[in-house]
């Protein structure tokens, strides 16, 4: 993967600071990303769910309006 070079510099000082290697890093980094975009994605749907059945009543009579 290239990387800029100031972000390839940051990427090395995590590493170096760490103990471990820029690969490592960027695994935790992608896992952790993937991670929340997931917990994200299902707090949506959710709330999705909850609203839905929350007003469903209020959503029929104005379907009807």
């Amino acid at each position: 993967m290239q990387l800029p070079a100031a972000l390839d510099a940051k990427l090395e000082a995590v590493a170096h600071s760490r103990l471990t290697s820029k690969n490592a890093v960027l695994i935790e980094a992608i896992e952790r990303f993937i991670s929340d975009n997931e917990a994200k994605t299902a707090a949506v749907l959710s709330t999705s769910d909850e609203i839905s059945t929350r007003y469903a009543e209020l959503m029929e009579r104005l379907k009807d309006a």
